[in-house]
Order: C-alpha cells, then sequence, then structure tokens
C-alpha cells in the first residue's frame, strides 16, 4: 500500500489581504512562492507543511460567528504555547469576551487531549486549533 502524507491545508477566503494578515502576521506563518494560478491566493509554510489561502467566494464559509471545537478545524502544533497565546492577546484577541465575537479565544491548558489547546476563528471563520501537543 502507498504511503500518504498531508502535504498543506487549503483554506477559502473572500478577502485574500486580511487572511494574509491574519496568517502571516498574527500567526506567524510565513509566505512562499505560488504558482501563477488563474484564481488568487497565497501559499505559506507551516513546519514542513503548507498552508494554501484560495480565494473562492462561491465556496462552503461557516455561517456560525461561534468557535465550535467540534466543527470543521485544522490544528498548528507550537512548543512554545504561552508564546502563541501571549502574541495572539497582544493582537486583540481575548477570553473574556462574548461567545461570536470575532476576537474571542477559548483556552484550555489542561483537558482530556493531554496538552494545551486554544481555539479561535480566522477573519473567514475557519475555526483553527493551536495547541502544544508533543
Amino acid at each position: 500500500m502507498s504511503r500518504l502524507a498531508l502535504h498543506h491545508v487549503s483554506i477559502i477566503t473572500n478577502d485574500l489581504e486580511r487572511s494574509l494578515s491574519f496568517y502571516r502576521d498574527v500567526l506567524g506563518l510565513t509566505e512562499i512562492q505560488r504558482p501563477n494560478f488563474p484564481i488568487r491566493g497565497a501559499w505559506l509554510a507551516c513546519g514542513s507543511l503548507q498552508l494554501h489561502l484560495v480565494v473562492h467566494p462561491e465556496g462552503s464559509f461557516r455561517s456560525s460567528r461561534s468557535i465550535d471545537r467540534n466543527d470543521w478545524h485544522f490544528a498548528l502544533r507550537t512548543d512554545e504555547f504561552e508564546r502563541v497565546v501571549q502574541r495572539l492577546i497582544d493582537a486583540g484577541f481575548r477570553e473574556d469576551l462574548p461567545e461570536g465575537d470575532p476576537m474571542r479565544l477559548l483556552i484550555a491548558r489542561s483537558g482530556p487531549a493531554g496538552f494545551p489547546q486554544l481555539y479561535l476563528c480566522d477573519p473567514d471563520r475557519n475555526v483553527v486549533e493551536v495547541n502544544g501537543a508533543a
């Protein structure tokens, strides 16, 4: 049987510059070279993997503004969990904001997963997890 490995996650967006600002400036991913596809987008390095942003207004966007950990999401792993928390706080994200606020942050420093996790929504309401999994 062929071995498979994850290469990238593709995220749709309505506003490329806004999404690039979030993933590059807030989360700290690095923009990398992208082929000249007929649709707008950007590629970002994420460790040995990639995150692809694609402008696709007709795509399937979440309608909920709340952070639903059971909804579709992807996870980024870090060795510096508290540093990432502080970076998000410095960018204006907070735990004490009401449900549905786009800057709301959910943090679980301990729990059934066995490692710290945080959840937030990107500008297009995609749920993003950041965890300290070993």
